[in-house]
């Protein structure tokens, strides 16, 4: 049997990412060897969007709500790779914060996602004057904060150290009262 028509068996003959049923073709998620197990089914409209990034239509990417759910490693790894690039849109970064992933499958996903972040366009970590934060920088609270979950408030002029930067530039992790918090960046001011 094909690695074609082992696909087709696999899928019912459908899109393997959107579930379309016209203009399927073999997709090797890379690195790939080739095989069944390193490839997908997809349809016509997924594989042009996936091979020129600026024809993404981000309603149709909504479909990864439930293929990424999917028993298929390789469908899953393509899921994560497509929520990663959608990820400024806001709902796939929600997707993305469910999603579970081994760390082969994880290791696997990032390899493929390394050419992408060499020409990264994401936003930067911007406190409430509007400079960029960076891994490890300082910050200082600029206005009283209550912490849910805890029985403090987190006082403006208290300086958190060492910072660390989330996917969401919106939001930072950091220490305050010995707790490890994330937050939001634009409540910061950089020490």
């Amino acid at each position: 049997m094909s690695v074609e028509q082992a696909l087709i068996a696999r899928s019912g003959n459908k899109c393997e990412l959107c579930g379309a049923e016209h203009d399927l073709s073999v997709f090797e998620v890379t690195p790939s060897d080739g095989s069944e197990e390193q490839s997908v089914l997809i349809c016509g409209t997924c594989k042009s969007q996936m091979e020129d990034p600026s024809t993404l239509d981000a309603n149709h990417w909504r479909c990864l709500n439930d293929s990424m759910w999917s028993p298929t490693l390789a469908v899953q790894v393509l899921s994560y790779r497509m929520l990663h690039a959608l990820r400024a849109e806001g709902w796939p970064q929600d997707l993305l914060d469910m999603m579970y992933l081994e760390d082969d499958a994880k290791a696997w996903a990032d390899a493929g996602l390394a050419e992408e972040d060499d020409d990264d366009d994401t936003l930067p970590t911007k406190d409430s004057n509007g400079t960029v934060l960076n891994e490890g920088d300082d910050v200082t609270l600029i206005k009283d904060l209550d912490v849910k979950g805890t029985n403090f408030t987190a006082k403006r002029g208290t300086l958190v150290k060492n910072i660390h930067l989330t996917d969401n530039p919106l939001h930072i992790e950091g220490r305050v009262n010995g707790t490890q918090l994330v937050l939001v960046a634009a409540f910061m001011k950089k020490a």
